[in-house]
C-alpha cells in the first residue's frame, strides 16, 4: 500500500473532486467584498434546483447537525409537541436536539434496517393532534435505508397542519429531491456527502408554511436564526462570517453537477447501489435492508460468518480502504459502504475487488471475482456504455 493512497468509501465525508480541491485553494478573499457576494449569488439557482424548491437555500457555516438544530429551534419552542420518526441513529439525533430545547417529543420507532410506513405516521399524528412538527430522515445513514419522505408528507398533510422536517444530509444531491412538489417544509443537508465538499457547510431550505411559523417564533436563537440568513441572501450575503474556501468549492461542485445533469447524477447513484448490492448477494453475504428500502448512497452489510470489525481492519491495512462500521447497537455487527458524490461505477468495481481479498483474509470462503462479475453484469445491463 502506498503511504499517501487512501480509498474513502464511507457514507461521508466523501472524496473531493480535483477541480473542487483546486477551487478551494484559491487565495482568500474578504467575505464582505463583491467577489464573495458574486459567489453567493451564483450558487443560489443550483441549490434551488437540487432541493427542488423556489425558496432560497440558506448556506450556514457549520456541520449537518447545525442544520438539524436550526430546523428545530426555528419552528418549535419549549413545551411544543413534535413527532420524531426514528429509523436509526440520526432520527435519534433529532430526538436529542429536541430534548435539549425542552420540546415534548413523541417517538415513533421503526426497526433499524426498515423504512418508515407513511400510514403509521399518519395514524400517530391523527391520534395526537397537538403535534406541531414531524421530523424524519430521508436517507438514514446508520442503516442504509431511504425513507419515502414524499409519502410521509402527503399522508401527514391529509390529517394535520404539522410541519414536515427532513434530514437529507446523506442523500440530497445524490437522489431526487422535490421539496416543493412533495410538501416538505424544512429540508437540511450537509456539504461532506453527495455535495463532494469537506465538512463545514450546511444547507437549509424552508417552505412558505414554515416561514409563517418561523416569523412568529420569538425563540429562534442567534446564530441559527434562519430569518437572518434569508434576509441577507436578498443582498447576496451571509449574516456571519462564511467559510469562504468552501464557497469556492461549492461554486465548482454546482458546475460539475450541472455539467453531468441532475438526472444523470441520480442515475449514477442508483447504478452504483445496484452494483454494490448485486456483488454482496453474489458473495452470499446478507444485506441489512431490502432492495425496496435501500438507499442509493450507502449500503449496509450484515455478515453472519465473519467479524465485521476484523474485516474493516484488514482492508484498511491491506489497501488503505476505509468502510464504515455500525452505530449504537449495530456496532461491530455491520459495515457500511459509501457510494456517493465523487464516486463512479469504476470506483465500485475497484472497491468490490479489494473487499473480496479482504473477505478471504478474514476466512470467508469465496471465489475471487464473483462479486466483481455480478457488479460488472449490472453495469453492462443498466449502465451507459460510452
Amino acid at each position: 500500500m502506498l503511504q499517501d493512497q487512501q480509498f474513502l468509501r464511507i457514507p461521508g465525508p466523501s472524496p473531493i473532486p480535483p477541480s473542487v480541491q483546486r477551487a478551494m485553494s484559491q487565495p482568500m478573499l474578504g467575505h464582505r467584498g463583491k467577489e464573495v457576494s458574486a459567489i453567493v449569488k451564483s450558487v443560489k439557482p443550483g441549490l434551488q434546483q437540487i432541493f427542488g424548491t423556489t425558496q432560497d437555500v440558506a448556506v450556514i457555516t457549520g456541520s449537518g447537525t447545525a442544520g438539524l438544530e436550526a430546523a428545530v429551534v426555528n419552528i418549535v419552542q419549549p413545551g411544543d409537541e413534535v413527532l420524531v420518526v426514528v429509523t436509526g441513529a440520526f432520527g435519534d439525533r433529532f430526538t436529542k436536539i429536541c430534548n435539549a430545547y425542552s420540546i415534548k417529543v413523541h417517538r415513533l420507532d421503526v426497526k433499524w434496517g426498515q423504512a418508515l410506513q407513511a400510514e403509521d405516521v399518519k395514524q400517530y399524528v391523527q391520534t395526537n393532534p397537538t403535534i406541531k412538527a414531524v421530523f424524519s430522515t430521508y436517507c438514514e445513514t446508520s442503516t442504509g435505508i431511504l425513507n419515502p419522505v414524499h409519502e410521509l408528507a402527503t399522508a401527514v398533510r391529509e390529517v394535520s397542519d404539522a410541519l414536515i422536517v427532513v434530514d437529507g444530509v446523506s442523500c440530497v444531491g445524490g437522489v431526487q429531491t422535490e421539496m416543493d412538489a412533495w410538501g416538505i417544509d424544512i429540508m437540511v443537508t450537509g456539504s461532506q456527502k453527495a455535495f463532494m465538499l469537506p465538512a463545514g457547510l450546511t444547507f437549509v431550505a424552508a417552505s412558505e408554511r414554515a416561514w409563517t411559523v418561523i416569523e412568529s417564533n420569538t425563540k429562534r436563537g442567534f446564530y441559527l436564526d434562519l430569518t437572518k440568513y434569508r434576509d441577507n441572501l436578498q443582498n447576496d450575503a451571509t449574516p456571519f462570517t462564511p467559510a469562504v474556501s468552501l464557497l469556492f468549492g461549492l461554486q465548482q461542485v454546482l458546475e460539475l453537477i450541472a455539467a453531468e445533469g441532475l438526472e444523470q447524477v441520480y442515475a449514477r447513484h442508483t447504478l452504483m447501489m445496484n452494483m454494490t448490492r448485486a456483488a454482496f448477494k453474489a458473495l452470499g453475504i446478507p444485506l441489512l435492508t431490502t432492495d425496496a428500502d435501500a438507499a442509493p448512497t450507502v449500503t449496509a452489510v450484515q455478515p453472519e460468518d465473519f467479524d465485521a470489525e476484523a474485516f474493516r481492519k484488514v482492508v484498511k491495512q491491506e489497501f488503505g480502504l476505509t468502510v464504515a462500521g455500525g452505530q449504537q447497537h449495530l456496532s461491530g455487527k455491520i459495515f457500511r459502504v459509501g457510494h456517493m458524490g465523487y464516486c463512479s461505477p469504476a470506483d465500485v468495481l475497484q472497491t468490490i475487488s479489494m473487499i473480496e481479498i479482504g473477505l478471504l483474509k478474514v476466512g470467508k470462503q469465496i471465489t475471487l471475482g464473483t462479486g466483481v462479475a455480478a457488479a460488472q453484469q449490472i453495469y453492462v445491463n443498466e449502465g451507459v456504455l460510452v
